[in-house]
């Protein structure tokens, strides 16, 4: 399982950006820390001895961390935790926050993954991100995240925002895979205009345009093409590595429906097919930690059909190696072909699906309509579900199925 841990504080809030992170308060991260200390520690014996195989540190900005404060948290892990002896540990970083101290700092602590947060190369299209650096800054930050010694560093990029051209997304992949020191990892987005953003409030009002579809689907194609032809690996719907090894871990976990604990205000977890939230205010999560009451706000049993639905939703998002059968059949109890043979042999033969030795992947025209051919094929054949069900009641009941 993985530990994912929350830090929601930022300098300022980018106006696409609808995660679960607040400005003005960095005076509370002295006590936010000591509360994740203390957080971690608790939730640490209900979980045994169980394997812990990676730790993100996601925001909001968690570089807003000092090293001691890394470390302070990091060390709780490594005391209260069993981790492997190869645990990815990550955290999510802007490029103008990383100096060679601070990066020094935290491979002391025991990082040894950062994932940096540039978004576009293009200066016009960082300010119509809301973003406060420049493609300089990014540079500087590769360039001192290989001198502080992190072999694995990852980089995420958005595409499709306002007034983008193929010729600018062009550029910034080109500017990123050319540095001195480029990332071995990427992560691409299409940017998604959320509900309740500035963004959102601004498309509405007429004021901001978006790229089209099809000018989004040309874009995530070029990247296809561009990374190919530098020899990386498109493993995941919007993730490619420089080598196969060089993928997240911590993703993998996501994707093949893991289990992972989550820590801090605003933070997801899920242990045993039951998904979590955490308060969503710091202050309010601080308070439950320091009266040792419930961090916890919303909690969701995942049902036999949402399980079915989200292992198809995760597992197709792996381009590499898609669903595998045997592990379907393991946790379902239920082959891919019994639930859905009719819109599986009807998306191969229209070119959006292949067979593997061990299952069933997403093709490239596929993963261009990855949505749509998510949605068909877990239109299930009503029958098998309708058994998978009573059998499930009966499970639960105690009584022979």
């Amino acid at each position: 399982m993985g530990i994912y841990i929350h830090i929601p504080f930022c300098s300022h809030i980018c106006p696409y950006c609808d995660f679960t992170t607040y400005a003005g308060k960095e005076s509370l991260i002295p006590r936010y820390v000591r509360d994740l200390q203390l957080d971690l520690a608790r939730r640490a014996e209900a979980l045994g001895n169980r394997e812990i195989v990676s730790i993100f540190i996601g925001g909001g900005t968690p570089s807003l961390l000092d090293g001691d404060q890394m470390r302070a948290v990091l060390g709780t892990c490594q005391e209260h935790f069993n981790l492997v002896p190869d645990c990815e540990i990550t955290v999510e970083t802007n490029p103008n926050s990383l100096t060679m101290p601070l990066l020094a700092s935290y491979r002391g602590a025991g990082i040894n993954r950062v994932s940096i947060g540039a978004q576009t190369m293009d200066r016009h299209g960082l300010r119509r991100l809301g973003r406060h650096h420049e493609s300089d800054d990014v540079l500087t930050a590769l360039d001192n995240a290989h001198r502080a010694g992190f072999e694995r560093i990852s980089v995420d990029a958005i595409f499709g925002w306002p007034g983008q051209s193929l010729e600018v997304w062009r550029r910034d992949l080109d500017t990123l895979l050319g540095a001195p020191h480029p990332p071995n990892h990427l992560s691409l987005y299409s940017l998604i205009v959320e509900p309740g953003t500035p963004f959102a409030d601004a498309q509405a009002r007429g004021i901001l345009h978006m790229p089209d579809d099809d000018a989004t689907a040309d874009m995530y194609e070029l990247a296809m093409d561009v990374l190919a032809g530098a020899g990386w690996t498109h493993y995941e719907i919007a993730n490619w590595s420089q080598r196969p090894d060089d993928y997240s871990r911590h993703n993998a976990l996501y994707w093949r429906h893991g289990d992972y604990l989550g820590a801090g205000a605003g933070a997801h977890g899920h242990l045993d097919g039951v998904r979590s939230m955490n308060h969503l205010l710091p202050e309010r999560w601080c308070d439950a930690v320091e009266r040792n009451g419930e961090t916890v706000s919303n909690t969701e049993v995942i049902d036999l059909e949402a399980g079915l639905t989200e292992t198809f939703l995760m597992g197709l998002r792996l381009l590499r190696d898609g669903l595998s059968s045997e592990a379907f059949e393991h946790r379902h109890g239920v082959t891919i072909d019994e639930l859905t043979s009719e819109n599986v042999r009807a998306l191969i033969e229209n070119g959006m699906m292949e067979r593997t030795s061990n299952g069933i992947r997403l093709t490239r025209r596929g993963a261009m309509l990855a949505n749509d051919v998510i949605a068909r094929v877990t239109d299930f054949d009503a029958e098998v579900l309708q058994r998978l069900k009573d059998a499930d009641a009966a499970h639960q009941l105690g009584t022979p199925s």
